[in-house]
């Protein structure tokens, strides 16, 4: 099957998410064409079975904003007509399912009919799509899709209560690929982020305000009054230079190692021992399952899609929105001892293979299929 898939090609889940996801099918012997305005980060290797075509946004001084989603719609219909593309997945309502919308109408004027699957990773819903301007945006392109596929259970409801939604949405979790991952460094190099007895806790994300950048600090200042600890800070975004100075002001300032974006993700969770999430709130928490695929236990809110990652008491803990206290001790009950930790570490590795692609993967090919009948089944009555 041809399939073009539209993704944001940032560090943030749903990129990675939807990049994984075209290399998989790919490997399954399926074409795949990357539809976006950058080569995705977590596509390194383009080959006979992986394409992308980079979307250009042409300057007008008409424009106060580009009007990207003309720009990506003309980009689809072009990459449909050249090189035969039978199916549109799209990550994201807005712009994406709306733009890819629009493309599969210019594309039947010309005879052309070809089915859209839409996949709902979370800020598309509960930030941005529920905003009055975009709203009825939101709900007219979920609706005009053939199938809708959310990240979690959690934000298939919120997404059922927020809009009026006339779809049905089916639950198809985020995902790692087991085989990318590998737990046998022969150079970890742990020795350059910390000393031998410290403990590495670890926090990977875009630093906006919903991931509470401030609680990870205070949550690893309550830890290192107790014991040895280093933490390292992974990613960019506008909650950094707060974090830096928080760091400072509670003088734990050459504790935190602040490391900006990085494509050594794997190699960072290689020597980690716990992982924070405290965010506001995640449709799915695919920073926790990863860090769970390195064997490193999770502390976290238990908030939105987490509690369908993170089991309680057996890969981590969970804690409410904010409860700085409640985390803190929690993740030094897990890093007490070196038992104890094992025990968890082992936990977070087992549960996180329930998600490996080959699990999920499949379910993604049925989803491909049903489009096609519902589709097929719409335009021939």
């Amino acid at each position: 099957m041809k399939i073009a898939i539209v993704c944001y090609p940032t560090f943030g889940g749903s990129g990675v998410v939807a990049t994984e996801l075209g290399i998989a099918l790919a490997n399954r012997g399926h074409e795949i064409h990357f539809v976006t305005y950058r080569q995705p980060v977590r596509l390194e290797l383009l080959n006979e079975r992986i394409h992308f075509h980079e979307v250009n946004v042409p300057e007008y001084p008409l424009f106060k904003y580009q009007p990207y989603e003309l720009a990506l719609s003309s980009k689809l219909v072009d990459t449909v007509k050249f090189f035969g593309i039978e199916m549109l997945h799209v990550h994201y309502a807005i712009p994406h399912a709306y733009a890819g919308y629009m493309a599969k109408k210019m594309l039947e004027e010309e005879g052309i009919y070809i089915p859209m699957v839409t996949t709902l990773h979370g800020t598309d819903i509960t930030l941005v799509g529920k905003h009055p301007f975009y709203k009825p945006a939101v709900t007219f392109s979920i609706n005009k899709s053939e199938v809708v596929t959310s990240v979690s259970e959690n934000l298939k409801q919120s997404t059922l209560d927020l809009f009026h939604i006339k779809k049905e949405i089916n639950v198809v979790p985020n995902f790692i690929d087991k085989s990318n991952y590998n737990a046998d460094y022969t150079d970890c190099q742990r020795s350059l982020m910390a000393n031998d007895d410290e403990r590495i806790i670890t926090h990977i994300s875009n630093f906006r305000k919903v991931k509470r950048i401030p609680d990870v600090v205070q949550i690893f200042k309550k830890i290192v009054d107790v014991t040895a600890a280093k933490l390292i800070m992974v990613g960019e975004g506008p909650e950094k230079a707060k974090a830096e100075q928080l760091a400072e002001d509670l003088g734990i300032k050459d504790k935190v190692v602040f490391l900006g974006n990085s494509n050594e993700v794997d190699r960072i969770l290689c020597f980690t021992d716990l992982f924070l999430l405290p965010s506001e709130t995640e449709s799915f928490g695919l920073a926790a399952l990863e860090a769970m695929m390195h064997r490193v236990p999770v502390i976290s809110s238990n908030t939105g899609g987490i509690p369908e990652v993170n089991v309680d008491g057996v890969t981590g803990y969970m804690s409410n929105v904010g409860d700085v206290d409640s985390m803190a001790f929690n993740a030094l009950k897990i890093l007490k001892d070196d038992e104890t930790l094992n025990t968890f570490k082992d936990n977070a590795e087992k549960e996180a293979h329930k998600f490996d692609i080959v699990n999920i993967l499949p379910l993604y090919e049925n989803i491909y299929q049903e489009a096609f009948k519902k589709y097929y089944k719409n335009t021939h009555q």
